[in-house]
């Protein structure tokens, strides 16, 4: 039998990313912590068990097209990281960057990409503090990859996690689902539909403070990225050991988009957003929740899309417009490489 290599699927957020990382990564650099979260929190010094209000993400980018509708890989790579640290209750305080460069790249490009970062960084109220670059031969990378890192503040008494969803739970989205990942193909592919979409690319920093103040007992706050809204409810549902149940009429997708997946023979579940969150708490909290997102510029089209069920073997339900019910799993693959 010929060697096992990494395919394109291993990254796209779906199962065979999930085995990969678990097989290959958790078991050799793993802390002992359950993984799940994005983020993790900072021990004050080795061997300390206690952690301090301090969260660390990393993340890397590598969507192709660099330029897309709604943005670039520049505001792509501050977005991601910010919204990594606000889906744990944080606020931003320092990021990162790493750059690797193809030779050949234009200059006037790469100018394009920093100053887009620089405004995305301004704008999400963190600054970029310290960084890397490296430039490897013509066809050796495919024009600018990008790294970033970030640390961040959670407030005294906020404690959201992946694993803390509960039963009788209401399941919140803060938008339209599947913006960035049909904006980014639509560009790749050269197609042209009669509305243009747009990545809904934004730092959710703000949107997270503002609904963590107006809910004290948020339990889950999750940006649904690679693999969509799908695969972060499943993410959660195995963290949680519940299962939850989503009514797919609820779940707000733009008309443009869905004609567009209707067109493609792809489901808008299943598609990178970078500017929209999950979010997870009580039922009686859900109108506060509510409000609180619809109140905030980038959650004014939030709604509530389905409960967490009770207690489970970590599953999603689809409650379709007929009535029944399906399976939402995770894909084994990925349907569109290269999104972020």
């Amino acid at each position: 039998m010929s060697e096992e290599r990494i395919l394109l699927a291993h990254g796209g957020g779906g199962q065979l990313m999930a085995e990969l990382v678990a097989r290959v990564f958790v078991s050799r650099l793993g802390t002992g912590e359950p993984p799940g979260d994005d983020s993790a929190r900072i021990a004050a010094s080795e061997g300390d068990a206690r952690p301090t209000g301090l969260v660390f993400t990393t993340d890397a980018f590598v969507v192709d097209p660099i330029f897309f509708p709604g943005g670039d890989i520049g505001r792509l790579a501050v977005c991601g990281t910010v919204n990594d640290l606000a889906a744990a209750g944080a606020r931003p305080l320092s990021l990162s960057a790493g750059f690797i460069l193809e030779e050949g790249l234009l200059i006037s490009d790469l100018e394009r990409v920093v100053d887009s970062m620089a405004a995305a960084a301004r704008e999400a109220g963190v600054k970029v503090v310290c960084g890397d670059t490296k430039v490897v031969p013509r066809g050796k990378a495919d024009q600018v990859y990008i790294t970033t890192s970030g640390v961040g503040e959670v407030p005294e008494g906020v404690a959201v996690s992946g694993g803390n969803a509960q039963p009788g739970d209401v399941v919140l989205v803060s938008g339209p689902v599947g913006d960035h990942g049909l904006a980014v193909l639509s560009r790749r592919e050269g197609l042209e539909f009669a509305s243009e979409i747009v990545s809904d690319c934004a730092p959710l920093a703000g949107l997270a403070a503002s609904l963590l103040k107006a809910v004290s007992s948020v339990h889950v706050l999750r940006d649904p990225t690679r693999g969509g809204l799908a695969t972060a409810l499943n993410e959660i549902a195995l963290q949680s050991g519940v299962e939850i149940e989503v009514e797919e009429a609820a779940v707000p997708v733009r008309p443009s988009v869905l004609a567009a997946c209707e067109l493609l023979g792809l489901d808008p579940l299943y598609a990178a957003n970078e500017g929209k969150l999950v979010v997870i708490a009580p039922a009686g909290e859900a109108e506060a929740a509510l409000h609180a997102l619809r109140s905030h510029p980038l959650g004014g089209e939030a709604a509530v899309i389905g409960r967490v069920r009770g207690a489970g073997p970590g599953r999603v339900l689809l409650k379709t417009s007929m009535g029944s019910h399906r399976i939402l799993d995770r894909h084994v693959g990925e349907e569109m490489p290269r999104i972020c």
